[in-house]
């Protein structure tokens, strides 16, 4: 990922590489954790937000269910 110098991200998002994981409820596995990047929709369908895990970031992200 590249960041444009005035680009709003945290700092500990750009400097350190990150793991994502899909999961089925966002709000749920938010509870408890240091919170880095609240939960937004960047696309239709898709909701993320990135915790602190050991002073690394984690992103989460929850993809709509499709009938």
């Amino acid at each position: 990922m590249r960041f444009e110098p005035d680009c709003p991200i945290p700092d500990l998002v750009k400097r350190i590489p990150h793991v994502a994981f899909e999961v089925e409820n966002l709000e749920r596995e938010l509870e408890g954790k240091e919170i880095l990047i609240t939960p937004e929709s960047p696309n239709e369908g898709l909701r993320v937000a990135f915790i602190v895990v050991n002073l690394a970031p984690v992103e989460f992200l929850e993809l709509e269910k499709r009938r």
